[in-house]
């Protein structure tokens, strides 16, 4: 239930002609909540412009998938391409927006979500490309990993990026990067601030317009 509320509010932060690029894991999700008067383009750096939501069970297209390897659709209009035109989309700042999930982000912006050391890494993928080429990095993730917090006053883990993020949202809120900080501008519904910080290692600047998050 935590990653459906996350996604939907993730959803809601995209707007019309927006080009959008969604990593791997429950950000592919996200795909499945746009309403469908909204015209996003959906990017994959395999080569892809115009993907649509997760395929109907019996109508698969098992030549359709997106980077992570998962079944997806494509809309009409939507095209293929090889993987230079693609990281020429993302290294030229057509990417509107790009949503990935996380190790650890911290109050400054800071992103790690490439690798643990000492564990068997796939490789970097195209995080490090996306989160410097597009114009907004939204930092979809639950807050707590095992119960420890993911949200730090610094990275601890190698960086993906450096001062990069803009958006965090996770199942008990939505926050901003600032200069002043890390300041919390949504929370979930029936939470306290106290609870949100209890479970955030970095000072949350609670908003004076702090409201509660709508999906």
């Amino acid at each position: 239930m935590s990653r459906e509320l996350i996604v939907k509010r993730v959803a809601r932060e995209l707007k019309d002609g927006d080009v959008v690029n969604l990593g791997i894991g429950m950000p592919t999700l996200v795909a499945n909540y746009i309403p469908e008067d909204m015209d996003v383009t959906f990017q994959s750096e395999n080569g892809f412009l115009g993907l649509g939501p997760a395929p109907e069970a019996g109508c698969e297209d098992e030549y359709i998938v997106n980077a992570g390897a998962q079944l997806v659709t494509i809309k009409p209009g939507g095209m293929f391409f090889d993987s230079a035109t693609s990281f020429a989309i993302i290294r030229g700042g057509h990417v509107d927006v790009t949503v990935l999930g996380a190790l650890q982000v911290d109050e400054e912006g800071n992103l790690a979500n490439w690798m643990i050391p000492g564990k068997m890494v796939p490789g970097m993928g195209g995080a490090m490309d996306l989160v410097v080429g597009a114009k907004r990095v939204i930092v979809a993730m639950e807050h707590t990993a095992k119960g420890a917090p993911k949200i730090l006053k610094k990275c601890s883990l190698p960086l993906t990026a450096s001062h990069q993020v803009n958006t965090i949202i996770t199942e008990m809120g939505v926050m901003e990067v600032t200069a002043k900080g890390l300041e919390l501008v949504e929370i979930a519904e029936g939470l306290t601030v106290e609870e949100v910080q209890a479970a955030t290692e970095a000072t949350l600047i609670v908003s004076a317009n702090l409201k509660t998050m709508e999906v």
